[in-house]
């Protein structure tokens, strides 16, 4: 039987808080938190000793660095992430006060008071540079976010994605998210057949930069649910890699539909939403409940001017059972596991 001949029941509606639609988002109270100066002054005083004592990533942690102001705000954040609406942006945090290596620390800081960050390459790299690195398309070491093209609707291979924002770009870079539970509602009202399809199944190739992998394809859903909790994921672009390959059959052309269908609707302005992160702004996303994307952008001649983010990949301790099928991607699919990320070569 073929991947899209499975025709069991569509689960009902998912009406949850991450079910928003468009602008709804920006009313919801998780999703806007200006940092005060209490919050800063936590990061200012663990800064101090992390640099004294010349600190690296691995020693920076909750235990040693409670936090005593922004640690609540950020265990507030971490359950809006999986129970409420599945984004957060945090503002007001002073990038133009400190060095780059600064920025670093400070960021996983943060980070860690949310989960455990995994390695985004097979060199282990767990605080990743978004920033136009020259690549062309078809080089070896090409990711979408080390290029200044427009990306599409996708998720990445973590609980939780982080960014901070050091420098926006001259033009352009504009971020859009939209709830993938929103989404699969739609789907399952518009096109219930088409519905089916994206909860089958679909062939994944393996990154150009996931080395370490020693799997060469892994098959995972586009909307599934485990224990009623639902998850959504979707990286087009490895899923047509896959299947250009020889060694496996053919899309379907209820795939391809399923597809295009659902990326038009995940552009629509009644879904989806468009913001610009500033510099000094933070952005926490959930994979499982929001997909996002970012535009093209152009960069001022001077580097120092470059449209520059810091990334993390968060595995969360709160996280949702997953199906079987991502364990290939992810490792370990049960509720609160340590999973996800690159694995490292070997």
């Amino acid at each position: 039987m073929s991947d899209t001949q499975h025709t069991n029941p569509l689960p009902a509606p998912f009406l949850i808080p991450a079910a928003w639609k468009g602008n709804e988002l920006f009313q919801r109270a998780d999703w806007l938190i200006n940092l005060d100066e209490r919050h800063l002054a936590d990061l200012q005083a663990a800064l101090h000793v992390i640099a004294a004592e010349k600190l690296n990533f691995d020693q920076i942690s909750p235990a040693r660095f409670p936090l005593p102001h922004l640690s609540p705000v950020l265990r507030e954040i971490q359950q809006s992430l999986e129970s409420g609406s599945g984004a957060c942006q945090l503002k007001r945090f002073p990038v133009e006060n400190y060095s780059a290596a600064e920025l670093e620390s400070l960021f996983w800081l943060i980070s860690v008071h949310l989960g455990t960050p995994v390695s985004q390459s097979a060199t282990g790299e767990k605080i990743f540079h978004v920033r136009d690195e020259g690549y062309q398309i078809g080089q070896v070491k090409a990711r979408g976010p080390n290029t200044r093209k427009r990306l599409s609707f996708h998720t990445d291979r973590c609980d939780v994605i982080g960014f901070l924002c050091l420098q926006q770009a001259m033009s352009g870079g504009n971020n859009q998210l939209v709830s993938s539970v929103s989404l699969f509602n739609e789907m399952r009202a518009r096109w219930p057949e088409l519905t089916q399809v994206l909860m089958q199944p679909f062939y994944y190739l393996r990154h150009n930069v996931d080395t370490g992998n020693q799997k060469t394809f892994c098959r995972q859903p586009i909307f599934s649910v485990q224990e009623g909790h639902f998850a959504g994921s979707f990286l087009r672009v490895l899923i047509e890699r896959a299947y250009a390959s020889s060694d496996l059959p053919d899309m379907t052309q209820a795939q391809q539909d399923a597809m295009n269908e659902l990326e038009a609707l995940a552009e629509s302005p009644e879904l989806s939403v468009t913001f610009r992160q500033e510099p000094g702004d933070l952005l926490f996303l959930n994979n499982w409940v929001t997909f996002h994307r970012r535009d093209d952008f152009e960069d001022a001649e001077e580097e120092y001017l470059k449209r520059h983010l810091l990334r993390v990949w968060l595995s969360v301790p709160n996280s949702r059972p997953l199906d079987p099928l991502f364990a290939d991607n992810y490792g370990n699919t049960a509720a609160g596991s340590l999973r996800g990320g690159m694995p490292p070569v070997l």
